[in-house]
């Protein structure tokens, strides 16, 4: 699986860096069908991320205390980190 993985979700561009992921899974527990942790423990997409509201899907991103998700909202600017 690829270190990086970007999904537009909504109007929201997400992107995982797997490299910086530890697996504490706190984007998962706030929002499970957007995170799900692979067999390695580390972030990935869920199965229905767009299911999402976009305040739930920006709380589980702020969520990652090492800052390996981050969001850019449709006009570029970046949300979170």
């Amino acid at each position: 699986m690829p270190l990086l993985d970007d999904r537009k979700i909504g109007a929201l561009a997400v992107h995982i860096d797997r490299s910086l992921c530890v697996g504490f899974g706190d984007c998962v527990t706030e929002a499970p069908d957007a995170f799900q942790l692979d067999d390695d423990d580390i972030a990935v997409f869920g199965e229905r991320p767009e299911m999402v509201g976009r305040e739930r899907l920006l709380r589980a991103c702020e969520a990652c205390p090492v800052d390996a998700i981050s969001v850019w909202d449709e006009s570029g600017e970046q949300l979170v980190p």
